[in-house]
């Protein structure tokens, strides 16, 4: 759990921001009423286990406050929601260049599709579907040579959490059944979109997506894009343009294929992985992360989303 940076809050009364632990306790008893929760992704064969039952959810404040209900503290396989980390570090590291190899358009498409990259010549239309998050992963490979190491790093800073940590065995699962990730890479890997060799690409990859964190953890590691790309300890990893750009792309790109639908039941820039968590923003007011391994049919939590619909219905916090 995060150090004594952070305060840790259950009790709406401890804080005068405890609405949120009222609307939180609110959610928690809805969500538990919920008849439909989705299946546990089954590509993976380690996440297919996962009950879909479980539920947690996490806000932090600015300032690190953070409240949470349910399974909050409980560890959870990141998957895509670790893209988001990857992006962030490359424009800090990189600025602008990472736009020349992916575009910043919702796909229309699953996230492991091949249809677009064949009549695009090799070009992702955003960084957070596999293709597009494979040539971010490996811009990130070439900047500092651990591109997955990079991303814990910067996770276990920004929630104060030093046991946030790779699964190992989750890696060599999705490795062992990565074919369609392997077929993608080498296909963009043709039109030469790539500066690294595609098996170290993907080691890679299939690494910074075994990630584990919590939802406690993940509110407080997205901190940065509600402070306008300003760390915990008070440094800029981003600039305020750099955070608008990938708040941006979370909103209309976020969500895989029901990015519009996410949109417009939440109303907030969001990122989901098919572990079950979704981590959301409301700029200069919170950040947010919600987990609940059963999916919908386009690999986001069922749960997760109706939480997060409740959410800002119920406390008008929203970007529109």
């Amino acid at each position: 759990m995060p150090d004594n940076r952070y305060s840790i809050h259950t009790d709406a009364a401890s804080s005068p921001a405890g609405r949120f632990g009222t609307v939180l306790d609110r959610i928690e008893v809805e969500v538990a009423a919920m008849s439909e929760r989705g299946r546990s992704a089954d590509y993976v064969p380690l996440l297919a286990d996962a009950d879909p039952g479980k539920f947690g959810m996490a806000v932090a404040e600015p300032d690190g406050t953070v409240y949470g209900v349910g399974d909050w503290k409980q560890s959870f396989s990141m998957q895509s929601i670790t893209k988001v980390f990857a992006l962030a570090l490359v424009l800090s590291l990189d600025g602008e260049r990472i736009w020349r190899g992916v575009g910043r358009e919702p796909s229309g498409n699953p996230f492991n599709s091949l249809v677009q990259l064949e009549y695009e010549n090799g070009i992702p239309r955003n960084p957070f579907i596999n293709a597009g998050a494979l040539v971010v992963t490996d811009r990130l490979l070439t900047l500092t040579n651990d591109a997955a190491g990079r991303v814990r790093e910067l996770l276990r800073a920004e929630s104060g959490n030093p046991a946030i940590d790779f699964v190992p065995a989750v890696a060599a699962s999705e490795a062992a059944c990565g074919d369609r990730n392997a077929a993608l890479a080498h296909f963009m890997a043709s039109y030469g979109r790539f500066d690294n060799p595609v098996p170290d690409l993907l080691a890679a990859y299939f690494r910074q997506c075994s990630i584990e964190a919590s939802c406690a953890d993940l509110a407080l590691a997205t901190g940065f894009l509600a402070r306008r790309g300003i760390r915990a300890d008070g440094s800029a990893l981003l600039t305020s343009s750099q955070t608008k750009q990938v708040n941006a792309v979370m909103l209309t790109c976020g969500t895989y294929d029901a990015a519009g639908d996410f949109a417009y039941r939440v109303g907030l820039p969001g990122k989901s992985g098919v572990g079950g968590g979704i981590i959301a923003v409301v700029p200069g007011v919170c950040t947010l992360c919600v987990w609940s391994p059963g999916l919908d049919r386009r690999g986001n939590s069922v749960a997760g989303v109706s939480a997060l619909d409740r959410f800002t219905t119920l406390t008008g916090l929203s970007v529109f």
